[in-house]
């Protein structure tokens, strides 16, 4: 019921989006004499606010073009090289001629960007992906959001996801980098340490978790003490709703992005608040610089997509209220995964001083578990003044955590190319 309210709500708004749409290209006209006047700019922002507060906002465009290597331009276009009803699997593929002028004469490492089926799109890792493109082949797994999937391509769940992790690192081996951002973090480990079980060719050569809730027990934020507070039956109960039409998936259960977008919001309510207001003053003072930045940020922000109730569900349950991973109690297929099978992938633990999504210690919990891992192949890393965003974002991640990154696959690889070499 509550998703065909807030469609109701959404085309019920549309007469007077249009409206505001109208009013806006009116008072912005350059054949309008008043539009620079003071009643004509308040006129014209208070219009294009409305606007964007009730439209719709759509899948947003990765918009990399090129990327500056050795102070070199070099062309780089996305790609679909593997695919599934839930996810694509994007390559962002470099110019070998702008490579080779750059001085790059051989490919560089594959890296495998798991980005978070967590309400957002993969395009929230943009920069992530920006600054990986310097140093390595980069694919990145786009999740399909879950309302765009016809009943009849079935389930998507927690298991599915391992399994998806499992086939796309087989085809980009053998032994390829897998980075997980955040919600990733738990079903990546699986997967590596069911590859590693079974002695798998393309079980990666490094694993790098970045704000990964491995185990959501060590300082428990905001997000954590609900799940532990709530019974399982309320998530069941209150976050999943049916899909209406007119979308593809119509009929398929599933947690909407816009619920989990309001649940963020309402985290920080005054803070967005704050910035809607400042974004009226800019246009009103004809702050276009101000106004656009606020634009881009919110074009991603807003841009939400919905998850299987069944993948949602189990997310809470596994990770968040019975921690069957880092208790040793996650089953998949019948077998016990055993993160203690991994001895020779190595691994990277980041996490930011201020994360208020996952806490100090959730990540790192990898290392513990990875216990039959020699020592020299785990490095863990805690980035100062940082938050959530800040470990796989922003100027602190391009200068100071990125590097280390860097350096860490590069070593891996290394010594995957030693040990590759015949004797």
């Amino acid at each position: 019921m509550l998703y065909t309210l807030h469609e109701t709500g959404y085309y019920g708004a549309t007469p007077m989006r249009l409206a505001a749409l109208a009013t806006r290209d009116f008072w912005s006209s350059p054949l309008n004499p008043a539009k620079d006047t003071e009643i004509g700019r308040r006129i014209y922002a208070t219009a294009d606010l409305f606007s964007n507060l009730t439209r719709r906002y759509r899948r947003p465009e990765w918009g990399i073009d090129s990327v500056t290597i050795d102070g070199e331009r070099v062309a780089v276009r996305t790609q679909t090289v593997w695919s599934s009803p839930w996810v694509k699997l994007t390559h962002f593929s470099r110019d070998m001629t702008d490579m080779r002028r750059a001085g790059r004469t051989r490919l560089e490492p594959p890296v495998l960007i798991v980005a978070p089926l967590s309400g957002h799109y993969a395009t929230l890792l943009r920069g992530t992906v920006q600054a990986f493109l310097q140093d390595h082949e980069v694919y990145i797994t786009e999740w399909e959001n879950a309302r765009s999937v016809p009943v009849m391509e079935g389930r998507f769940d927690f298991h599915d996801y391992i399994d998806h992790v499992r086939e796309m690192l087989r085809f980009l081996g053998p032994r390829p980098h897998v980075v997980a951002v955040c919600q990733p973090g738990p079903p990546v480990l699986a997967a590596a340490s069911l590859m590693a079980q079974d002695d798998e060719a393309s079980r990666p050569a490094s694993m790098t978790f970045m704000g990964s809730p491995i185990d959501a027990r060590f300082s428990p934020t905001v997000t954590n003490k609900l799940a532990e507070e709530r019974p399982f039956a309320w998530f069941a109960s209150n976050m999943v709703y049916t899909v209406p039409p007119p979308y593809p998936g119509m009929g398929r259960r599933v947690y909407p992005g816009f619920v989990q977008l309001y649940s963020f919001m309402s985290m920080n309510i005054e803070r967005h608040q704050e910035a809607h207001l400042r974004y009226l003053e800019d246009l009103m003072g004809d702050d276009g610089d101000s106004a656009e930045k606020h634009l881009e940020f919110y074009d991603e922000y807003l841009s939400v997509l919905d998850l299987t109730e069944e993948f949602y569900l189990q997310t809470v349950d596994y990770v968040f209220q019975r921690y069957l991973l880092p208790k040793g109690e996650l089953v998949h297929q019948g077998r016990l995964v055993d993160p203690g099978q991994i001895s020779d992938i190595g691994l990277l633990t980041v996490e930011g001083e201020n994360d208020d999504i996952s806490g100090i210690g959730q990540t790192q919990a990898a290392h513990d578990l990875c216990a039959n891992l020699p020592a020299e192949l785990k490095i863990d890393y805690v980035q100062p003044h940082v938050g959530h965003y800040g470990v796989f974002n922003g100027r602190r991640f391009r200068e100071e955590i990125y590097p280390r990154v860097r350096d860490f696959i590069a070593d891996h690889q290394s010594r995957f190319d030693k040990s590759a070499k015949p004797a």
